[in-house]
């Protein structure tokens, strides 16, 4: 029986989840990418909060251009707001997507701006 693609990332996903969890000390960067868009948070995953958001549609965010160049002003906006948080250290959740484009640049982007993952 084969699997939808959705299906395959949702299992990869909760593969992840069951190792991964964000604390206070070291919340978790989940990052979600739709065809036109990428998301990412950091999440303390034992008090239930978010801590800080970025997306490439919020305003100042979106990069005139390609995916990639959302995806990469994504990560610094997200390095950015973590850093003002007093957060230096995350847990990376790629949310079942391979390490690859639009997530690797997000990742990429984010430790320029002086996350440690």
């Amino acid at each position: 029986m084969a699997f939808s693609r959705e299906s395959r990332r949702l299992r990869i996903r909760r593969r992840i989840r069951k190792r991964l969890s964000g604390t206070p000390s070291r919340p978790r960067l989940a990052v979600f990418r739709s065809n036109k868009e990428i998301y990412a948070q950091i999440i303390d995953d034992v008090n239930s909060v978010t801590l800080a958001t970025a997306s490439s549609r919020d305003k100042g965010v979106k990069a005139d251009g390609t995916r990639m160049d959302a995806a990469t002003a994504v990560g610094k906006a997200i390095a950015e707001k973590a850093s003002k948080a007093g957060i230096e250290t995350v847990a990376f959740d790629r949310g079942g997507y391979l390490y690859h484009g639009r997530v690797k640049t997000l990742a990429d982007s984010a430790r320029e701006g002086g996350l440690k993952f």
